[in-house]
């Protein structure tokens, strides 16, 4: 009767793009970890390989202890998005500011994640956070172009310079001023259409 038993597991493979995003990242200003379960050895291999500092690398790590770093990080000041596609990662995606879950992740991280990427490729990360950026850009072009708009067009609307200029805007003038700010804010969301993903 054996008194125990020895099994090897197959070590963990590097994305082949994971390289290029952690670079993409970094110049990007994010600040990039690794919290694994593997042994401390394949975790400073992976690492390595991928370009992240072995000071941002934790291993042996449980689902509390993933947590923990993420609280940690946000107790910090920080904005934490988290990655992964276990159980393990579940807590930690739950708790992040953002927690972004692959497509080949089990359903408890796809269902604790905020977003869930349509193909396994770690690129996909850079692309979300950039789409996310792009998007926040638009946003805040609508609402600069809508106050300017509305702060020029409701003066005149309103007969604000009637006394002066013994003018003021027809009603079905009014009207089609009011159309064209939603038409123009709509159109000028619609450029998201023409985004481009970063070239990694």
């Amino acid at each position: 009767m054996p008194a125990g038993l020895i099994t090897l597991e197959e070590a963990s493979q590097l994305h082949a793009d994971a390289k290029a995003a952690v670079a993409y990242l970094t110049s990007a200003g994010v600040e990039c970890w690794m919290a694994t379960g593997d042994n401390a050895t394949a975790a400073e291999q992976v690492a390595a390989s991928a370009g992240i500092p072995l000071s941002r690398v934790l291993s042996e790590q449980t689902p509390a202890s993933k947590l923990a770093l993420v609280e940690k990080l946000k107790a910090e000041g920080r904005t934490v998005a988290m990655v992964g596609d276990g159980v393990n990662d579940a807590p930690a995606l739950a708790y992040a500011d953002v927690g972004i879950a692959v497509s080949s992740a089990l359903d408890v991280a796809m269902e604790a994640a905020d977003i869930v990427l349509m193909k396994p490729s770690i690129a996909h990360v850079c692309i979300a956070l950039d789409l996310c950026r792009a998007t926040l850009r638009r946003i805040r072009i609508n609402f600069v172009w809508a106050m300017i708009y509305n702060a020029c067009a409701i003066p005149v609307a309103a007969g604000v310079f009637y006394p002066w200029t013994r003018w003021q805007l027809p009603p079905e003038l009014a009207g089609l001023a009011m159309v064209l700010s939603s038409v123009s804010v709509v159109c000028s969301s619609l450029i998201l259409y023409c985004y481009r993903p970063p070239s990694l």
